[in-house]
């Protein structure tokens, strides 16, 4: 179910090679935030108790659920989606083992991915100061949620187009196919320019929260550091 970049059906790799820059420039210009090719979170989509390994479906807010990655562009494009891992799984381990994290890692994508602190801040996925001190690092803080805002208005469109994610009533795989399917034709719905059904909300998702986040990884603190450094004194 983890579909990279959605490479089938829709070919949106392609897509966001060809146009990563035309992106930044526009999430630049809306956020002061240089160099972001996508912004990157996970949304709980709850089901019905599975019949199978029931325990590992249990989120930490007690319901049953599958924990969706998504990432997307400043178009509100969803670039990629892994809708595979149980509820009870960390979004740093969804992230960590999916096929996008080994290709950032290889350096085969130039440019960062803006995630809250349920990530782990690596050179290429930058996560907000903790405890940012005045001046650079609170307005580093401050481009960083306006710029990752996008990701949380792009869930909430998708979940306001597809009112059957507010529960599957299937069995985990099929939830899996149905999320995919959503995403699809989301991306196919915004690329058409067709209207949302409703305003998304995009506060925090209610259904989401990011305990315990992992310990940060030094060379993204340096890069961030660099970042906040040239940037935003």
């Amino acid at each position: 179910m983890a579909c990279p970049f959605l490479e089938e059906p829709v070919d949106v790799e392609a897509q966001i090679l060809r146009r990563a820059l035309r992106r930044e420039r526009i999430l630049h210009l809306f956020s002061g935030f240089p160099g972001v090719i996508g912004c990157i979170d996970g949304t709980h989509i709850p089901i019905i108790a599975p019949s199978v390994n029931e325990g590992d479906y249990v989120n930490r807010k007690s319901f049953h659920s599958i924990n969706v990655q998504i990432i997307c562009d400043a178009a509100n494009i969803i670039t990629n989606v892994e809708a595979k891992w149980p509820g009870s799984v960390h979004d740093s381990r969804i992230f960590r083992e999916c096929t996008l994290s080994t290709k950032f890692g290889h350096g085969e994508f130039t440019g960062y991915l803006l995630g809250d602190r349920g990530y782990p801040c690596l050179p290429y996925l930058l996560t907000p100061y903790p405890d940012p001190e005045p001046g650079p690092q609170q307005r580093y803080n401050l481009a960083h949620c306006r710029t990752r805002a996008r990701v949380e208005m792009t869930i909430g469109m998708l979940k306001a187009r597809f009112q059957c994610l507010q529960r599957l009533r299937v069995t985990p795989e099929r939830a899996c196919d149905i999320i995919v399917a959503c995403v699809i034709l989301h991306n196919i719905a915004t690329i058409r320019g067709e209207h949302c059904p409703s305003e998304p909300n995009i506060s925090s998702d209610p259904n989401h929260e990011h305990p315990d986040p992992p310990t940060d990884i030094q060379d993204g603190r340096a890069v961030r550091d660099t970042i906040c450094h040239n940037h935003f004194l």
